[in-house]
C-alpha cells in the first residue's frame, strides 16, 4: 500500500474519534471529519481538521467517501448506547449497519478505494461464551443489538475484502475511557466515577463490584488507529482475518478501579453497592497480542497513569 497522506474520521467530533482525528494529525496525515453532531461537538475536532456535518446515511456522506481522495477511512460514527439498541433495533441498525454499507459503497466506488478502519467492540460482541482473555477467533453470541450490529458489520467486511478487494481493518475495542468522555447518558464507569468524585459524591456499584473489565486509554485506542491505518495487512478471508483487539489483556474488578482512581484523585469517599444488573457479565477482557504481532500496536498506558490524566482532565473541567 502507498504512503497513506489522507484520512477520513467519522464521528471524529466525539470521544473517540476526535482523540483518532488528533493522532492522525500529529502523525502527518490530512484529516477530514465527518458527524452529524448528534452526539459529538464541534469544538472536539481538531483545528487542523476539515469538517463536514453530514450523516453517515447520507448520499452525501458516500460522494465524500468516493470523491475525497482518501487513503483511510477511520469509521467510528455509530449509535453507541446499548440501551437505546435493546429498545429501539430499527434505529440502531439504521445507523450501524446501514450507516456503514453506504460509507462501503463509497469506497468501493472510489477509483482509488481507501482503506477502511471500523470501530468495533470487543466486549459487546463476545458474549459469554468465550472465556476470558477473549481471543479474536473464539466463538461470539452478542446479546445485544448493538453487539449484534456490530458484529454484522464485520461480516460485511470481509465480504468487501473478498469480493470487492478493499483493504478493511475491524479494531475491536474493549472499555475505552479518557479525556472528553460523556459522564452522562451511556457513559463509561471512569467517566462516571470521576464526576461523582468532584462532585463529593460516593461512588455506586452494582453488585459486589468484583466483575472485571478491561479498560484501556483513549490515547491507546487512537494509536490503534494509526497502526491499522499503515500496517501491512494478513491475506483477506474469514471474518477474524482482520479483525485485532484493542485493549490491555488485564481484568481490572469495579472495587479495584475505584480504589486506583480514588487514590490518583487523593480522596476516600464512600463505596455503596447497589443491586447487581441482571444479564451482567462476570468476566470481560480481551487478548492482545494478534495486534501487537501483526499491527505493531501494544498499551503504552497503565491503568494508575491513564486514570490520573483522565481525572485531571474532568477536574479542569468541573464545574460543582
Amino acid at each position: 500500500m502507498p504512503t497513506i497522506h489522507r484520512a477520513l474520521v467519522t464521528g471524529g467530533a466525539g470521544f473517540i474519534g476526535s482523540h483518532v482525528a488528533d493522532a492522525l494529525i500529529a502523525a502527518g496525515f490530512a484529516v477530514d471529519v465527518v458527524d452529524d453532531l448528534s452526539r459529538g461537538r464541534r469544538d472536539q475536532v481538531p483545528a487542523g481538521a476539515a469538517f463536514h456535518q453530514l450523516d453517515i446515511r447520507s448520499p452525501e456522506a458516500a460522494a465524500l467517501v468516493r470523491d475525497g481522495g482518501y487513503d483511510v477511512v477511520c469509521h467510528l460514527a455509530a449509535q453507541i448506547d446499548v440501551r437505546v439498541s435493546v429498545a429501539d433495533p430499527v434505529a440502531d441498525a439504521s445507523r450501524n449497519i446501514l450507516g456503514t454499507l453506504n460509507l462501503l459503497e463509497g469506497a468501493r466506488a472510489a477509483a482509488r478505494p481507501p482503506r477502511v478502519v471500523f470501530s468495533s467492540t470487543g466486549g459487546a460482541i463476545y458474549g459469554d461464551l468465550a472465556v476470558p482473555p477473549s481471543r479474536e477467533e473464539e466463538a461470539k453470541d452478542p446479546e445485544s443489538p448493538y453487539g449484534i450490529a456490530k458484529l454484522s458489520v464485520e461480516y460485511y467486511l470481509a465480504y468487501y475484502a473478498r469480493q470487492h478487494g478493499l483493504e478493511t481493518v475491524a479494531l475491536r475495542y474493549s472499555n475505552v475511557y479518557g479525556p472528553r468522555q460523556d459522564p452522562h447518558g451511556e457513559a463509561g464507569v471512569v467517566a462516571i466515577f470521576c464526576g461523582r468524585l468532584l462532585d463529593a459524591r460516593a461512588l455506586t456499584v452494582f453488585g459486589d463490584g468484583t466483575q472485571t473489565r478491561d479498560y484501556v486509554y483513549v490515547g491507546d485506542v487512537a494509536a490503534a488507529n494509526v497502526c491499522a491505518a499503515r500496517a501491512a495487512l494478513p491475506a483477506a478471508g474469514r471474518v477474524d482475518a482482520r479483525a485485532f483487539n484493542v485493549g490491555t489483556g488485564v481484568g481490572t474488578s469495579v472495587l479495584a478501579l475505584a480504589a486506583t482512581l480514588q487514590q490518583v484523585a487523593g480522596t476516600a469517599l464512600p463505596v455503596e453497592h447497589l443491586p447487581p444488573r441482571t444479564g451482567e457479565q462476570a468476566r470481560s477482557f480481551i487478548a492482545n497480542d494478534k495486534g501487537a504481532r501483526v499491527l505493531g500496536w501494544r498499551p503504552a498506558y497503565s491503568l494508575a497513569d491513564g486514570l490520573a490524566t483522565t481525572y485531571a482532565w474532568f477536574r479542569s473541567q468541573h464545574r460543582g
